[in-house]
């Protein structure tokens, strides 16, 4: 991906809470948490503890921004000039998200979170969280390498924020208290599906309208939904496969979804919760 000297997001900032031992659990369990909810949606409750009190402020960093940081305000700016534009032509207008880099832990509107919970977005304070530290744990951990298969884990943080301002946040809060965990999952896996889908929705527009892509960029990023699809955390990591209990879908439903995005750039072919067969 082409990004070096390109527009940075203003819409950055830097901060940590400094503690440890606010994911779920420790050791491979935290591997565990880390993949599986690699890419959090709108049930940030699932790797959050949001039942501790925030009791230490974020402190802000005014270190100069890393080279990873400032791929990511990169990454970020594209994608508001993406959504403008897409909002626009809905007759809308797109309020972009905040990007929070941390290092550790960090106290965020939906409690507290460890760099153990990967990246997430959190509808309370709508902003996506980071510790970019995690790219490199994609690539040597995970087998998802490439500059492009980071830009997928953004954009599809991204794509949860344009959930959130379409509405489907308050949706999915609502259902999550009245539905059976089982019949929860089977939603969570759709709005997944759904983010990795406006994922690809901005690769198309990366490539069409900001013409930044080289080659192998896409394959980048579907190689990374092959990599952390359930099914495969799942047979990685427990030794079985558990569809019941899928949250973000399998590694072929995450790699159609996000193709099926970049290739059509069709926003109204993306409802995930109507699609009888997800793949």
């Amino acid at each position: 991906m082409q990004w070096f000297g390109r527009r940075e997001s203003d819409n950055f900032e830097k901060g940590s809470s400094g503690g440890r031992g606010m994911a779920v659990g420790g050791g491979v369990l935290g591997l565990i948490a880390a993949a599986i909810y690699f890419f959090t949606g709108v049930d940030p409750s699932q790797i959050l503890n949001q039942g501790q009190n925030a009791q230490q402020a974020n402190t802000e960093s005014t270190a100069p921004d890393s080279k990873q940081e400032k791929f990511a305000r990169v990454v970020l700016a594209d994608t508001e000039d993406v959504w403008t534009k897409l909002f626009n032509d809905m007759g809308k207008t797109y309020q972009p998200t905040v990007m929070h880099s941390f290092t550790e832990g960090v106290n965020t509107a939906c409690g507290q979170a460890s760099s153990q919970s990967g990246p997430f977005y959190c509808p309370g304070d709508q902003k996506v969280y980071l510790d970019v530290s995690f790219f490199d744990e994609l690539s040597n951990k995970f087998g998802a390498a490439g500059d492009f298969a980071q830009a997928y884990v953004i954009a599809h943080e991204v794509g949860h924020h344009v959930q959130d301002l379409l509405g489907l946040s308050a949706k999915m809060e609502q259902a999550r208290q009245q539905l059976s965990e089982e019949e929860y999952n089977k939603l969570s896996v759709k709005l997944e599906l759904q983010a990795d889908f406006y994922a690809g929705i901005w690769a198309h527009y990366e490539k069409n309208m900001k013409n930044v892509l080289d080659p192998g960029d896409i394959e980048e990023a579907l190689n990374a939904a092959n990599q952390i699809g359930d099914d495969r955390l799942q047979q990685k990591y427990q030794g079985q496969v558990t569809p019941d209990s899928f949250t973000h879908g399998s590694s072929a439903q995450r790699m159609f979804w996000f193709k099926k995005g970049f290739e059509t750039g069709d926003v109204s072919q993306g409802n995930t919760f109507t699609a009888g067969d997800l793949n």
